[in-house]
């Protein structure tokens, strides 16, 4: 039975007409009283399908999903509690993004958006893109440009280029200027070298390119999705009527990580809801570089002033108690947020480190909240992390699941290295890195790689050492040695053979050892038997091979819950690509002319090349195209294992944890932004003044921001303790004396004076 305060309540139990803006800090409780007032409300008679609940991202409406679905449903909700079985009529409660909101209106709406979009098709359906298919013929609009110059100067990976290319569009429809103005507003705010001004140039006309290859060929990513809703469908009216007419309750969590044109929506919508309850993080806004705006949606309590209107009772509340934090924890907050930033949150410094107990200061029962360990160099540090981490799990029965490692940045070593540590201490692990493309996972690469085993026609040659990597993951015990010698004697790479196991020499077999003979050509005679018949949608191949082989007894995927997420990440992403592809291969083959898109073949868009879409899948993830965002990977957040993960990464998960390690207090990642040369997430916001220069006072006062929103957000998840890992040499080998030591450091000392040096 959950156990609300009198605050809480009065929110959840408020009358049916009532609008509030509630805010609050992490761990307060204000998520669990946006799902309290949804079942309030359903309780009281609303129909379901009257409800809309909308969150910045996916990811963060779990809590609202997973009770309407009855995953966490019951114990203790409210509505339980007070006698009454949850059950509800109506249809189904919405729960999306503005983003969904609109593909769902442009869908049904297509008639009346095509035409007035300008698209070369209007009479055809719409094609919707994925992160993963705009990236797609992103680059294939680019590649082109790149061998003609564009781009000189710019030394990323091309990934990275195209997605900043998207950002840019995504940024503007946002914010809600043109797409056209992106490289003049980059380039009106730019006081260095004047070569990066043709980058900006070249960016731009990227993006015109991109908006016009969609507008011709029915193609909609995220950026036209929005404009079409914001310019053509939200003011016509049936749009409108038909939206009013359905919702008339709101619910929008998280208010602070949402775009301008979301708070837009709301300030025009808002009056019409017969209730709504709009929640704001304070000291939230970590999505910025996403094109948050935290100042817009403050600027909402405006709404809800108080004061009765028409009927309503509107009010601001206020939640500020917290759930989560300890006294100890809440302090060192404040005191670094003073320190970091000490113009926007001036707090008192805590009393000097006591460095004779090791600590600074106790909890009420004892309990030191701030630990560290120095280092020399960063692998001891590692290990210092790994062991205190194995003696909270084994000593003080801290479950792995309460414990996370947070650093600025996970690079692969990092992670490589953690994860084997935690491994060999047989402590459960798992990490989430948004930005780590499929073909960095091993499952993955290891069902790509049997993939281009059984389609040979796809003329995709893995490596010897590829197909290795394949035998280890794909049958269970093999080892790499064994996994090499296997593959050097049974694979052919000329003609893509796979020779049967008893045709190896006998003391070559036993070295392999029978029994992973055995399992070798059940996978062997599976494949050879699919070569045979007609081959599938690699989507459905994928499907297929783990149903029928991976998944079995004996097979490495049997046991690797990990491998079967990526598995399932990826046969969802293949789908996605299929989806997107599929009509534009068809058309080509009605127009007898191959697509931008068309794979290297027989030159035209034939029924067959359908089939061959798992080839085009294929290379886009060898160009290391970014993955979309699975809520697999983040819902894993219940399975009992520590997790490590980037910082940011960890604060959109919007989840407590008992205990936090920081790597490396000491780098510059932790406040400084990431360097991206075609986009500039502060420049292309509402709150940028066109044609003013950004200057190193600007970017210095908005690292200041970001990490005390950072530090803030980070220990207001935090239950008992931090943990530092200091080293004195970084992970690349210098010397690591970045702001959040510094800030470390003189609250330690008791100062509270920033260090400006």
């Amino acid at each position: 039975m959950l156990d609300l305060t009198q605050g809480q309540l009065a929110v959840i139990e408020a009358p049916t007409n009532a609008r509030f803006f509630l805010s609050g800090p992490a761990g307060c409780g204000k998520t669990t009283v946006g799902v309290e007032r949804m079942l309030y409300l359903l309780a009281q008679g609303i129909p379901a399908d009257a409800l809309l609940v909308l969150t910045p991202q996916r990811t963060l409406a779990a809590p609202y999903a997973d009770v309407l679905s009855g995953s966490t449903y019951p114990p203790g909700t409210m509505a339980l509690a007070r006698g009454r079985p949850f059950a509800y009529a109506g249809g189904q409660v919405s729960v999306l993004t503005v983003g969904g909101l609109a593909r769902r209106m442009v869908d049904l709406f297509w008639p009346l958006a095509s035409e007035a979009a300008s698209f070369a098709h209007p009479d055809r359906p719409p094609v919707f893109l994925t992160l993963e298919t705009a990236q797609y013929y992103m680059a294939r609009l680019v590649r082109p440009l790149l061998d003609q110059g564009y781009f000189e100067s710019v030394t990323i990976d091309r990934n990275r280029l195209y997605s900043q290319i998207l950002d840019n569009l995504n940024k503007s429809a946002a914010v809600g200027f043109p797409h056209v103005e992106i490289g003049e507003r980059l380039e009106a705010a730019w006081i260095g070298d004047p070569a990066q001004r043709r980058v900006y140039a070249d960016a731009q006309e990227c993006a015109n390119r991109f908006r016009d290859y969609c507008l011709e060929y029915n193609l909609l990513d995220f950026s036209l999705q929005l404009e079409i809703f914001w310019g053509h469908l939200w003011p016509h009216p049936a749009v409108r009527d038909y939206l009013t007419h359905i919702y008339h309750h709101l619910i929008f969590d998280n208010l602070e990580e949402d775009m301008p044109r979301a708070h837009d929506l709301i300030r025009e919508w808002l009056p019409i809801f017969d209730s709504a309850l709009l929640i704001y993080d304070q000291g939230g806004g970590y999505r910025r570089f996403l094109g948050a705006d935290p100042e817009s949606a403050w600027e909402l309590r405006e709404l809800c002033d108080g004061s009765p209107k028409y009927g309503y009772h509107d009010a601001q509340a206020a939640l500020d108690e917290s759930f989560v934090v300890s006294e100890g924890i809440e302090q060192l907050s404040d005191s670094l947020a003073g320190v970091i930033a000490p113009d926007l949150t001036p707090h008192p410094p805590l009393p000097p480190f006591d460095f004779a107990q090791g600590k600074l200061g106790e909890g009420a029962q004892g309990v030191r909240y701030l630990e560290f360990s120095e280092a020399r160099f960063y692998p001891q540090m590692l290990d210092w992390v790994s062991d205190e981490i194995t003696r909270l799990v084994s000593e003080e029965q801290i479950p792995p699941s309460e414990i996370v490692v947070l650093a600025p940045y996970l690079s692969d070593a990092l992670r490589f290295s953690l994860m084997n540590r935690m491994e060999a201490r047989r402590i459960p692990v798992r990490s989430h890195r948004p930005s780590r493309s499929l073909r960095d996972e091993p499952a993955a690469q290891a069902l790509l790689t049997l993939a281009a085993l059984a389609h040979p026609g796809w003329e995709v040659r893995p490596g010897k050492f590829d197909v290795a990597y394949a035998f280890m993951l794909a049958i269970e015990e093999m080892d790499l040695v064994r996994a090499q010698l296997l593959a050097e004697i049974v694979y052919r790479l000329r003609d893509f053979s796979l020779s049967p196991f008893d045709q190896i020499k006998p003391e070559v077999q036993e070295r392999i050892t029978f029994m992973l003979g055995a399992r070798y050509s059940s996978l062997r005679d599976w494949l050879l038997a699919y070569r045979e018949g007609e081959p599938l949608p690699l989507d459905h191949f994928l499907r297929k091979l783990f149903g029928e082989v991976l998944s079995q007894p004996g097979i490495g995927f049997h046991r690797n819950l990990d491998a079967a997420r990526v598995a399932a990440s990826l046969v969802e992403s293949v789908q996605k690509f299929r989806w997107a592809m599929e009509p534009t291969f068809v058309e080509a083959a009605a127009r007898e002319a191959p697509p931008m898109g068309t794979p290297p073949g027989d030159g035209h868009g034939s029924p067959s090349d359908i089939f061959e879409l798992g080839r085009e899948y294929i290379a886009m993830l060898q160009d290391g195209v970014i993955a979309a965002q699975y809520l697999e990977a983040w819902r894993a957040e219940t399975d009992e294992a520590v997790l490590v993960a980037p910082a940011h990464t960890f604060l959109m998960m919007n989840r407590p944890a008992t205990v936090q390690f920081w790597l490396d207090p000491g780098s510059g990642g932790w406040a400084e932004r990431l360097f991206q040369p075609l986009t500039h997430p502060y420049v292309l916001s509402r709150h940028w003044e066109h044609g003013r220069l950004w200057t190193d006072a600007d970017e210095v006062g908005a690292n200041q921001q970001t990490l005390a929103r950072l530090v803030t957000g980070l220990l207001r998840r935090c239950r008992e303790r931090v943990y530092l890992g200091l080293s004195d040499l970084g992970e690349s080998g210098f010397e690591q004396r970045g702001v959040l030591l510094k800030a470390f450091q003189k609250v330690l000392q008791g100062t509270g004076q920033q260090d400006t040096d």
